[in-house]
């Protein structure tokens, strides 16, 4: 939501009044009024280098002059001088204590240079001036946001709307506001009407968060499509194609996702997200294809592992490419236990597969470095509990599998094989117990695919940042 100070700081040099100078015999008053205006027009004319130079000869003669050290102010604030600017702005504000348009300059120059608490101390004064004024009220608002302070800002938000009820800028950011606070309906108001000044793609886009979040799906996916057709950003294409993705409407989500892969060909997340929807679709060969690419773009992000190897789990078809970036990433994350798994189950996977035999000691080693850099990952268990399995080693397959389920007591199939290896050794009163919890487990077959999609919620989520407010 963050704004150029120098558009504001333009706008108010058209409220500058003549210079009062304090002692003008030589040269003469016009002359010096002359001086000041043509000053004012370098300033306006982005020229701050040439507007200085006709400034600062007026000095001695205006020495109590608001308007010249207001003007300066702003011209050394251009110049990105800030002792100067600083020293300026603060003389006019001593000199006219009671300028509104002076104190919020300095509270917008303070701000802008990270001195956030006197910055709003300027803004308050002007208040108390002027409590109706539209730039101190939204200026105020700015700096609590930057301050994450989005409950205190929102008053001063629609004090602003209400002085100016115009401003696309104000009403954009009050209706975000309202929107992370959750006050949907008079963020959607707000919104409608502001459209009807601004049909803008990014208020379409907004529009369309704040009906999803309401659970008004279609009419979500109408405003995000609007959105996308007006400014195909990547940012807009990828909302759009969430949004169907969210609500499981795949054919459309993987047409919106392969468009925009076209356009953004160097976006792991557009990638991520078209692999997604082929995934869900069934296409796990598609959906491969295009995960992969997604690592190749960003060889670091968890997220685009995380979804390669559940699509690689239902089409091992490109085993050599799969396991080669699993590699890559394990090398990447030495320190990550998720990084080892990933490795050790797509070679695991992979071979068997590929019919050429399995290195089942890498494999082991692999499994036991991620438990041991991170105990907490259940799969790793259930995983080291088959490959023990498979080695007739039941006792130590058991002490996997429990673990696993102490991490997560809803894997169904480590209770079966767990359950299984009870048989094993013997242990038959075990063993029921824990088949009768898979046949439970897998009734409730659906959460698991509850699960998945707050996966992708997730994904989602924290690449929209959604209800976030930006500065």
């Amino acid at each position: 939501m963050s704004r150029s100070l120098f558009l504001r700081f333009l706008i108010v040099t058209s409220f500058l009044t003549v210079a009062s100078f304090a002692s003008a015999q030589e040269p003469s008053r016009q002359t010096l009024d002359h001086q000041f205006h043509q000053a004012a027009s370098d300033y306006e004319a982005g020229n701050y280098q040439q507007a200085a130079s006709r400034l600062e000869p007026l000095l001695p003669y205006a020495t109590k002059s608001f308007e010249v050290h207001e003007l300066l102010g702003l011209v050394y604030a251009g110049l990105r001088d800030e002792i100067r600017a600083e020293k300026h702005l603060k003389l006019a504000v001593q000199i006219a204590p009671n300028s509104v348009a002076g104190r919020t300059n300095f509270g917008a120059f303070l701000m802008q240079s990270g001195k956030r608490e006197l910055a709003a101390e300027q803004f308050k004064r002007a208040l108390q001036l002027e409590p109706g004024n539209y730039d101190a009220n939204h200026d105020l608002a700015e700096l609590l946001i930057q301050a994450g302070q989005i409950g205190e800002a929102q008053p001063y938000l629609l004090k602003a709307q209400i002085a100016n009820p115009e401003s696309y800028e104000n009403g954009y950011d009050l209706v975000l506001a309202e929107y992370t606070l959750g006050k949907l309906k008079a963020a959607r108001q707000i919104a409608q009407k502001l459209l009807e000044q601004h049909n803008t793609a990014e208020l379409h886009n907004l529009l369309g968060k704040i009906e999803e979040k309401d659970g008004q799906f279609v009419d979500a996916a109408k405003e995000f499509e609007v959105a996308a057709h007006l400014d195909p950003t990547e940012d807009n294409l990828f909302d759009w194609g969430s949004e169907m993705l969210l609500h499981r409407t795949y054919d459309p989500a993987i047409e919106i996702f392969k468009n925009a892969t076209e356009r953004y060909p160097k976006s792991p997340r557009l990638f991520i997200g078209l692999g997604l929807s082929n995934y869900f679709r069934g296409q796990y060969d598609e959906a491969v294809k295009a995960l992969l690419q997604a690592t190749d773009l960003n060889p670091s992000d968890p997220r685009a592992y995380v979804f390669l190897s559940k699509a690689y789990d239902s089409s091992p078809t490109q085993a050599d490419d799969v396991i080669e970036r699993f590699r890559h990433f394990a090398e990447l994350k030495p320190n990550d236990g998720k990084a080892q798994y990933y490795y050790a189950i797509s070679l695991w996977k992979g071979k068997r597969t590929s019919g050429t035999g399995v290195d089942l000691g890498k494999v082991e080693e692999l499994l036991k470095k991620a438990i041991q850099l991170d105990d907490t990952l259940a799969d790793a268990h259930v995983e080291l509990g088959d490959l023990y399995s498979g080695e007739h080693k039941y006792e130590q397959a058991i002490s996997q599998y429990t673990r696993a389920l102490q991490l997560d007591p809803d894997i169904s199939d480590a209770h079966y094989r767990l359950g299984t290896n009870y048989v094993h050794v013997g242990k038959k009163d075990e063993a029921q117990k824990e088949f009768a919890i898979y046949q439970k487990l897998r009734a409730q077959h659906l959460e698991n695919l509850a699960k998945e999609r707050a996966e992708v919620q997730q994904f989602i989520f924290s690449e929209t940042n959604a209800g976030a407010v930006k500065p």
